[in-house]
């Protein structure tokens, strides 16, 4: 270690108290967290790159400082579903601190790293009050039985007004109009249980109609409108 001549001339004072860092809670318990072994939790982080043009959602589950599991959700940007499937190799194994230093390929997964870290090194988890955590595999229920993401996709000019494309539901096939022209309603297919039972040997079209639903009043219409032509 090298001082310099100031600090070298000066006489020693001893440290007074030090209670070390301020707890944080995870999984159930109170940590002082002073290396990344000790850092545990499932949490959330959401980034954007430069261009802002595209965005990720990631999900870790983080056990003794080791990533567990990764989630790597995106949207906007067609590069950007390549870098998440690099990025969902190599991050399962490295310690968040690793990860926080590795290219994760794509800006906006990279700064969803960036703020996960910061949550989950301040206690800001999902599971921070969770007894023991949850299990390795807990990520997918982000994404419910049929493993896909919920995504909401919607488009609107001054002219000719709103168009619902994609909603929690799944893909909107119909919007459904009373008769001063407002959306009372909407009918959609839920793809994953679409490929769900297709993958099964279902016959397609049945298989369309059991994945098809409505929502709000969709049967009160005066017309109904495909918002992707019409």
């Amino acid at each position: 270690m090298l001082y310099s001549s100031e600090v070298e001339k000066m006489c020693p004072i001893a440290k007074g108290v030090d209670h070390g860092p301020a707890p944080i809670p995870e999984e159930g318990k109170w940590v002082q967290a002073k290396e990344i072994k000790d850092i545990s939790g499932l949490t959330h982080g959401v980034g954007w790159c430069a261009p802002q043009q595209g965005g990720c959602k990631l999900t870790l589950n983080v056990k003794d400082g080791i990533i567990e599991e990764a989630l790597i959700e995106t949207i906007g940007c067609s590069g950007m579903t390549h870098s998440a499937a690099m990025s969902a190799e190599i991050l399962p194994g490295k310690t968040i601190l690793e990860a926080l230093n590795t290219d994760l390929v794509c800006d906006a997964i990279n700064t969803a790293m960036r703020e996960l870290f910061l949550q989950i090194v301040y206690g800001r988890s999902q599971t921070a009050f969770s007894e023991g955590g949850l299990p390795v595999g807990a990520g997918l229920e982000d994404l419910g039985g049929t493993l896909r993401s919920q995504i909401g996709t919607m488009y609107g000019t001054k002219a000719k007004g709103v168009r619902y494309l994609e909603m929690a539901e799944g893909y909107v096939t119909r919007l459904a109009v009373d008769d001063d022209d407002l959306i009372i309603g909407y009918e959609f297919v839920n793809l994953g249980k679409l490929m769900k039972a297709i993958k099964a040997g279902e016959d397609a079209n049945e298989a369309l109609k059991k994945a098809t639903g409505s929502y709000g009043r969709f049967a009160d219409a005066t017309k109904y409108i495909d918002p992707r032509h019409e």
